[in-house]
């Protein structure tokens, strides 16, 4: 460059940064991205394994502390399936969050590299199971008593609900019949209870004992104890199934209401091994600050009463709060979909 030349650039840049020479255009450069604005909010995402507007009311009161934190704007979405919802993080790579589980996230990380942040812990656990129920009159005393008959899941899409108890059936020589795709786990209960079906499939998560008494641990028996069977009743506020001090805490306690004896016609039949817990996912693109951003905001949120009024809420995912999750984690789940043959498309397939 000409010695001229690249002195008159010089002075060019001294005078634009002294503000000798005004450009009409602002000193601070234009902000790259309008990401959690107004315009443009964070599409927040969960999948409707229990009712949609019990998650839209819980999922409102989580944005509007997101944003209250941040300064950034949310949106809460409830797709119609599992697998709509991971169609919707990969459509939105730059500004989605997903409460998806460990299968929903396998999928989206093999389908377009949704990456996991957060695992659920619920009373102290980060981990969780399937069971196998049935009615306590029923003739199906083992898995293999389940060939041939009417199998209720809430949704092809559910680590839970579909793809552990169908990895064990499949390796256990056990084949269903006809399956019902019964659209969430309150419903798969349901269906056994109103005998629609002939055994369901839903999460398992321990009973909790009384205070004072040891804490359920991986081994024992699944059930509520036969002797307590007869005391189960809900509690005062409704947001409970109880059984002789014992809290049922599995997929049975949601049709609480309007099935108050499902424990005493419901009984479980097994569990699968153990599942890690539901994770919190973000986009695959999604900008490295503003996550950070939102991950501290959601731990300190999990540390106030508006928690419980939220995904902490038994009616909602009952999430007692969060902790650190790797995708490593997570292999185990991949091995059971590359077992299973199971892809995305196949999700909401009945």
């Amino acid at each position: 460059m000409p010695k001229d030349l690249k002195d008159k650039l010089t002075q060019l840049k001294a005078d634009l940064d002294s503000g000798k020479i005004k450009t009409g255009y602002p000193k601070t450069a234009a902000p790259t991205t309008d990401i959690g604005t107004e315009a443009n909010p964070i599409k927040v995402y969960f999948v409707p394994s229990v009712d949609a507007n019990v998650i839209v009311t819980g999922g409102d009161i989580m944005a509007a502390a997101l944003e209250k934190a941040t300064g950034l704007k949310f949106k809460v979405f409830v797709p119609t399936s599992y697998a709509a919802t991971i169609e919707e993080m990969c459509a939105s790579p730059t500004d989605s969050i997903g409460f998806i589980p460990g299968l929903g996230y396998v999928l989206a990380n093999q389908r377009c590299g949704v990456d996991v942040s957060m695992k659920a812990v619920r009373r102290g656990l980060d981990w969780y199971a399937a069971q196998y129920i049935v009615q306590r009159d029923s003739t199906i005393k083992t898995l293999k008593d389940l060939n041939g008959k009417k199998w209720a899941y809430p949704d092809a899409g559910s680590t839970s609900g579909y793809l552990y108890p169908l990895y064990q059936m499949q390796t256990e020589g056990v084949t269903p019949g006809e399956k019902l795709a019964a659209g969430g786990h309150p419903q798969a209960v349901q269906a056994v209870y109103d005998g629609k079906a002939d055994f369901a499939t839903t999460f398992f998560s321990p009973p909790a004992k009384p205070e004072g008494e040891t804490a359920w641990k991986w081994g024992d028996a699944a059930d509520i104890p036969d002797d307590k069977i007869k005391d189960c009743q809900i509690s005062e506020d409704k947001k409970s199934l109880i059984c002789g001090g014992w809290t049922v805490l599995d997929a049975r306690t949601n049709v609480r209401e309007q099935a108050p004896d499902v424990v005493e016609k419901i009984k479980i039949l097994a569990l699968t091994v153990q599942i890690p817990n539901d994770t919190l996912s973000f986009g695959p693109d999604f900008p490295a600050e503003l996550r950070a951003q939102i991950e501290a905001a959601i731990v300190a949120f999990a540390k106030t009463d508006e928690w419980k009024t939220s995904i902490g809420d038994s009616k909602f995912y009952g999430w007692s709060s969060v902790t650190a999750a790797t995708d490593k984690e997570y292999d185990p789940i991949r091995g059971a979909v590359v077992a299973s043959g199971l892809k995305l498309e196949d999700l909401g397939k009945k």
